[in-house]
């Protein structure tokens, strides 16, 4: 993937979610992880040099709390960031065309995925049928439909597992800066993909 961000773009940037307040590493990274919709999470170590660099430069504090370690703007990174607010203006835009792009990637991505699970299934499913030769013996009525409702009830909780944690997910994205609508995207491209895959194999 190319990079996100040009030569010194990052570092505006950090400054610019610093603006609303301190943060530790990890703060940073979620939320620039957050603004992408999860298609982009930088690594530590992008993250951390630039702050390190930008602490070298005055432009940001760094703050011992505890085990953490956590990072304020100075007055002189305000200054940087009241000088600098047009190219701010610039990057947002840009980093929107960058998400509106990673998102078409990751659609296709679910999609290949998906007819790939859809393709696995169905090479399972005519492999079970063509393993069942007539010398097998025939499981009883009784046996069939307990087996039957013993698979319905397993899929029942998995789908239901996975109800709970999403919604665990995007209530917590929703309280902090807000769902991007790329997730909603990503979210309606995996749920309809998944129901078709999963009604071609209910026949």
């Amino acid at each position: 993937m190319p990079p996100v961000f040009a030569h010194g773009q990052l570092r505006l940037y950090l400054l610019a979610l610093l603006e609303s307040g301190a943060k530790h590493g990890y703060e940073l990274i979620t939320a620039l992880s957050d603004r992408f919709g999860g298609t982009y999470r930088p690594s530590p170590g992008t993250v951390y040099p630039r702050l390190a660099r930008l602490e070298e430069e005055g432009l940001v504090h760094r703050i011992e709390d505890g085990r953490k370690t956590v990072y304020e703007l100075t007055d002189a990174g305000r200054q940087v960031l009241d000088a600098r607010r047009d190219e701010l203006a610039t990057i947002e835009q840009d980093l929107a065309e960058t998400v509106r792009g990673l998102a078409d990637r990751v659609r296709d991505d679910v999609r290949g995925a998906m007819r790939g699970l859809r393709a696995d299934l169905a090479a399972a499913a005519q492999s079970a049928r063509a393993g069942a030769t007539p010398s097998s013996p025939p499981a009883t009525e009784w046996e069939e439909r307990l087996a039957s409702r013993t698979r319905a009830a397993e899929a029942e909780v998995l789908l239901q597992r996975f109800r709970d944690d999403m919604r665990a997910e995007l209530r917590r994205a929703s309280t902090g800066r807000g769902l991007e609508q790329l997730t909603v995207d990503t979210v309606r491209t995996v749920v309809d993909s998944a129901r078709s895959a999963i009604r071609s194999t209910l026949g």
